[in-house]
């Protein structure tokens, strides 16, 4: 093995996918300090990497394929790692004609657990398997969780919220790419009510519609702060908070690295599929997870869909509220990390 290895890694998206990636960054600088490591990613995703010291330098994909490939075979990588595994990624790691590893998605696996419900997933987090990928340079799993870094500049002031959130709040995630993986407004009305502290809504600007109803309804204890902070902020808000209650979405992921009590609710998509909250080994944080484990029709979808495919929805109505709200209850200030 080259004594100064560089190497490149591709995960161009989502931001849950990037933040699950982050084991891998920390421990190659740690078990290979010498080691120079690029992050292929979206522009639109480079954010969540902008605080990482394991991170040495940040390549933007380009809407030109040509263009980025020209851009990576001027860095003269000795192993590439495709921890994305689509189309593009596979015309890059071919052009770059460099030592390369890839991830296996397993995408035959879920097909066969949403088609037909037939589990032949391995019992094994999605970070545990992007370790195998790593195998061949040696590294091995810390078991210290994801990371999430901010700087001073990414934490929202205490003045920024009301008086009476300044002593803690909840946090609650209302939104997700996928509608099938968010809890009905009738539900989230439901839930913060039924909370006894001070709750802040947290998503992105095509949430705060939404979040405006839940204000409404609520009243004062609830504060809006959909699409109002850029992620960094809006981990910001996570870190501060006693707990997170977050539908499988980016924001879950953030709430894990950032070793926070979780409460995961889960709609159309299942913990099975390896990507539930993956917290550190020795986290005294508790992470509660909510399925409708029941339904003959879940998991629909590996993603999600807009409205359910039945139309009934059961996998996020049936869920119990009423114990959700006990466990947010009992969320204590010294839990705050």
């Amino acid at each position: 093995m080259d004594n100064h290895p560089k190497i490149l890694i591709i995960r161009l998206s989502s931001i849950g996918d990037i933040v699950l990636t982050t084991p891998i960054l920390r421990c190659i600088k740690k078990q290979l300090p010498n080691a120079t490591i690029h992050y292929l990613v979206k522009a639109n995703n480079a954010i969540i990497l902008s605080n990482n010291p394991y991170v040495d330098k940040t390549i933007y994909f380009s809407n030109s394929l040509s263009e980025t490939i020209k851009k990576l075979k001027k860095e003269n990588y000795n192993y590439v790692f495709d921890l994305h595994n689509q189309l593009r990624s596979l015309i890059i790691r071919i052009r770059l004609h460099k030592p390369s590893k890839v991830f296996n998605p397993i995408r035959f696996k879920k097909w066969l657990l949403v088609k037909f419900k037939i589990n032949k997933m391995p019992k094994k987090h999605i970070v545990d398997r992007y370790f195998d990928v790593l195998s061949s340079l040696g590294i091995k799993n810390d078991d210290e969780g994801l990371d999430y870094f901010l700087n001073d500049e990414d934490y929202i002031s205490p003045d920024a919220l009301p008086l009476s959130f300044q002593e803690g709040y909840v946090a609650v995630v209302i939104g997700s790419k996928h509608n099938t993986k968010q809890m009905p407004i009738d539900m989230l009305i439901k839930l913060c009510e039924g909370i006894k502290k001070s709750i802040v809504l947290l998503g992105d600007k095509e949430d705060r519609k939404k979040a405006i109803k839940i204000e409404n309804a609520v009243g004062a204890k609830v504060f809006n702060a959909c699409g109002a902070y850029n992620l960094n902020q809006t981990a910001s808000l996570i870190k501060n908070s006693y707990g997170v209650i977050t539908p499988d979405t980016g924001l879950m992921h953030i709430s894990a690295a950032l070793n926070k009590n979780i409460i995961s609710v889960w709609g159309n998509t299942v913990p099975e599929f390896g990507m539930y909250p993956y917290m550190p080994k020795n986290s005294k944080s508790r992470v509660d997870i909510f399925e409708e484990k029941g339904l003959a029709c879940r998991p629909c979808h590996k993603h999600g869909y807009s409205k359910c495919p039945k139309k009934h929805f059961k996998c996020m109505r049936n869920l119990n509220v009423d114990k959700i709200i006990e466990i947010a209850n009992n969320w204590s200030k010294n839990e705050k990390t």
